[in-house]
């Protein structure tokens, strides 16, 4: 084994010092390990101008992957960089508060060369629909799409299909889809007699498929899905901003009852993404990212995904890059993502794993060959790493793999535990999007305007109904002439009675402009 691929090795220490060191703005990490100790002159940076390449970061539970994830958002917060986290746990709400000197961080940052010194950031809360603490995070069942709304309610491709060609009527006559209530009548609607003809010449939706669609619906609706489909509607733009002194603001999305619809919560802050695509200008690649999003529990997004789902997933991750948004993925191992997302990650923070059973031990040896060639024994090093410990590749600003590095990561700056509640409630007071989307409002959209239809409908079949009655009695009393044009049928007279024609036209009138859609079928404004 020659020097520079010796692990241990002075020159390998120094073949990792140079591969780390980039000519633009960067972050640092943590620095090499080699043996028990740290080597302080081998830094381990990630450059700024390559964080919307994206990147995962995966390890087993325990590890210290949500640590790693605060200190990357606090490290990005401090070079300007908005960044958006999902907080499964509560545990990144600390980052409003100043961490606590402790002797285990005195002693790592001594370890690794950090200037540790207690520091608060700028967060701002969101709760979906407003469950939890923080400002309601809603967005319109319209902004939605069919297929992240497909993928909430877990329907099969036929199914997905009919939900397409619903979101297709209802944005072609301009009806706003604003809450699932919205939704339920469109699909009533397109089920009855009056509306199947609507959808004749585009395959139309089977009775059965509309039933499962209002099940589903329903069971959505149960697990208080209401709360996050309505107005007013999240604007993504938002999270693009930055505190007075310069320093990201850092979104935080508290999400305390995950396991309860881990579906809908992981879909939704696909939206959020997709939503941000659909929006932002192209800007190539900036010096650095416009937004970093860090999707924590990933897995969620993919299980049960259907193909189109996964290939629109695929499409955004590839495309938002050049936008100037990066994307981190958080899970447990590597095969949680699938191999087309997987490849367009470039940045890799990989915690220890543990191998206890022969699904493990496979997925082990699945995750040291995702790396790079090294000196190292991935599999040996995988199964030894200590907490906070990582094996760490990046892209370089050349665009080329940084060589694997051992790392011991730094310690977070803002507090490890849960900030108190007092403190979050404050944040959100003082919060001027609390303003903007406390109040729930309920204008008039799908639900109301067909309802005013039916009713107007009914009224005009009324008015026919009379009218003809009327006509047949005063036939009745005049003088019976013979004639060879055949009578017409009531149903016919109704049909065609001044009333029914009136209100036909009026209808026809009320087509509103066609919705555009974007990548998931979101809303192209």
């Amino acid at each position: 084994m020659s020097a520079d691929t010796d692990p241990l090795s002075p020159e390998y220490a120094a073949k990792v010092a140079e591969g780390y060191t980039f000519k633009g703005e960067s972050i640092t990490i943590g620095a090499l390990v080699q043996g028990e100790q740290a080597t302080e002159s081998a830094q381990i940076r990630l450059p700024l101008k390559m964080m919307n390449r994206h990147g995962l970061v995966a390890g087993a539970t325990g590890t210290g992957k949500t640590r790693t994830l605060q200190g990357l958002a606090e490290s990005l917060s401090d070079a300007g960089v908005p960044v958006f986290v999902t907080d499964i746990k509560g545990d990144l709400s600390g980052m409003a508060v100043e961490g606590e000197p402790k002797d285990f961080i005195d002693e790592r940052a001594a370890d690794i060369g950090q200037e540790w010194a207690p520091k608060a950031y700028p967060l701002e809360f969101y709760a979906l629909g407003g469950i939890g603490k923080g400002v309601p995070l809603r967005t319109t069942v319209t902004d939605f799409g069919p297929l992240l709304m497909a993928k909430v309610l877990g329907l099969t491709d036929v199914q997905e299909s009919a939900m397409g060609l619903i979101f297709h009527w209802a944005d072609t006559n301009g009806l706003a889809l604003l809450d699932l209530k919205d939704l339920r009548a469109v699909i009533q609607f397109l089920n009855s007699d009056e509306g199947k003809p609507e959808l004749k010449d585009i395959g139309g939706v089977s009775s059965a498929t509309a039933g499962v669609l209002l099940r589903e619906i329903s069971n959505l609706q149960a697990q208080g899905a209401d709360d996050f489909f309505g107005e007013p509607a999240f604007d993504t733009m938002d999270l693009l901003k930055t505190a007075p002194d310069g320093r990201g603001i850092i979104s935080c999305l508290e999400l305390p009852d995950l396991q309860d619809r881990p579906h809908l919560f992981s879909t939704f802050i696909m939206w959020l993404l997709a939503d941000l695509f659909a929006d932002l200008p192209e800007v190539g690649d900036p010096d650095k990212p416009r937004l970093v999003f860090f999707f924590d529990e990933a897995h969620l997004l993919f299980t049960d995904a259907s193909k189109d789902f996964l290939t629109q997933v695929t499409q955004t991750v590839r495309l938002i890059r050049s936008k100037g948004v990066g994307v981190f993925f958080v899970t447990q191992t590597p095969k949680d993502v699938p191999a087309d997302v997987l490849g367009q990650l470039g940045s890799r923070v990989q915690h220890a794993l543990r191998a206890f059973t022969p699904d493990d031990a496979t997925a082990m040896k699945a995750t040291a060959r995702t790396f790079p060639h090294s000196p190292y024994d991935l599999e040996e090093v995988l199964t030894t790493m200590g907490i906070g410990e990582a094996a760490v590749t990046v892209l370089s600003d050349k665009g080329a793999p940084t060589p694997v590095a051992w790392t011991r990561l730094c310690a977070p700056r803002g507090s490890m535990d849960p900030a108190p509640d007092g403190v979050i409630d404050d944040v959100v007071k003082a919060s001027p999007q609390a303003a903007a989307y406390g109040e729930v409002l309920d204008r008039e959209s799908a639900y109301e305007k067909l309802a005013e239809k039916a009713a107007a409908r009914s009224e005009a079949v009324e008015a026919a109904e009379q009218e003809a009655a009327e006509q047949a009695e005063k036939k009745a009393d005049a003088p019976k002439a013979r004639s060879t044009r055949r009578e017409k049928s009531v149903v016919e007279k109704v049909v065609t009675s001044q009333p029914v024609k009136t209100f036909a036209r009026q209808a026809g009138r009320e087509v509103g402009r066609q919705i555009l859609r974007s990548v998931f079928g979101v809303l192209k404004r």
